[in-house]
């Protein structure tokens, strides 16, 4: 009974000893590119130390690539603990470096499905795809109460999208620090909700130099005001005082609009769909011009029909990134 006991406290003792020696750990010293003149205060972040974890996950031999779990804390503190932490997926070629590296950001609703997609097939091409969770999803969601990043409560709306933004600034300065990575080829894609954070993010993270924005754009307010869905909530609005313009200078703090000249010295590609029915086509079109008429690819889809042109998508995304 005792040999027993001892061999079982020898295995336990061997597991742990393996998952430590998978975990790795340090800390990461975050200093902006410039003086942040061009980014507006609630976006900014000074020098500072921040701590981080990553164990392996998976190897996936075939594919040739592996899954990593990365976890920080946010530079933001809410009052909800869960989302204190930040969370993201690695994938990461099984090759030497270094290769470019981009965070993947996901859509308003999904199961998260199609992020982890994209960032597995960028990491078969030679580039590093961390998929981040944004503030109040996945693992980041309370437990207790409806809590989303996106809702009617607009205060906590857009100080969720604020530390989206800060968190994601962090995961750059991770990405920079990695030895495998080629600090220089940094970039950020998001799809539907996630392409307006990555704009938003690049456009107050010069070190992510390249942008891939997939059924996304910019000026929220001149799309969706006119809208045929809104005329009840318009008219009640405007019954007690409310105008375009005082939403238009609300919406603007998460607006990729207001900060799209700061993109023009970055490598930009939009995908949109002529017949989005989500994001109205003029929100693309806004945004492409905002940005320096750089690359626009139109798609003959809608916003949800649009994952038929999936595979001829995600080769325009991989050549963006792996140019130089």
């Amino acid at each position: 009974m005792m040999r027993s006991v001892t061999l079982l406290a020898m295995l336990l003792a061997s597991l742990a000893s393996a998952q430590e020696a998978k975990l790795e750990k340090g800390t990461i010293r975050f200093v902006p590119k410039d003086d942040q003149k061009n980014v507006p205060e609630r976006y900014r972040l000074a020098e500072h130390e921040f701590a981080w974890e990553m164990n392996h996950k998976t190897t996936l031999p075939v594919a040739g690539i592996e899954m990593l779990e990365v976890r920080f804390p946010s530079p933001v503190t809410t009052k909800y603990p869960e989302n204190n932490t930040v969370h993201a997926e690695y994938y990461r070629p099984l090759k030497a470096g270094p290769f470019p590296c981009v965070i993947v950001l996901d859509i308003t609703g999904g199961d998260q499905t199609l992020s982890r997609v994209i960032a597995k097939h960028l990491a078969q091409n030679g580039i590093a795809g961390l998929f981040v969770q944004m503030a109040y999803y996945g693992p980041r969601k309370p437990a207790q109460g409806n809590v989303r990043l996106m809702s009617t409560n607009l205060g906590r709306t857009f100080e969720g999208v604020r530390q989206t933004v800060l968190d994601l600034r962090r995961a750059t300065a991770w990405m920079e620090a990695r030895p495998e990575v080629d600090k220089t080829q940094l970039g950020i894609m998001g799809t539907s909700l996630g392409s307006f954070v990555a704009a938003l993010t690049a456009e107050m993270e010069p070190k992510l130099g390249k942008l891939v924005v997939l059924l996304g754009g910019g000026g929220f307010v001149d799309a969706y005001y006119e809208h045929p869905l809104a005329k009840e909530y318009r008219d009640l609005y405007e019954k007690f005082g409310g105008t375009k313009e005082i939403l238009k200078e609300l919406f603007a703090c998460i607006d990729p609009l207001t900060c799209a000249e700061n993109l023009k010295s970055r490598q930009v590609l939009i995908v949109a769909a002529k017949k989005d029915e989500i994001v109205p086509p003029i929100m693309a079109e806004n945004l492409w011009h905002a940005t320096g008429k750089q690359r626009i690819i139109w798609l003959d889809a809608g916003h949800y029909t649009a994952i038929l042109f999936l595979s001829s998508g995600l080769k325009h995304v991989v050549e963006h990134f792996e140019k130089k």
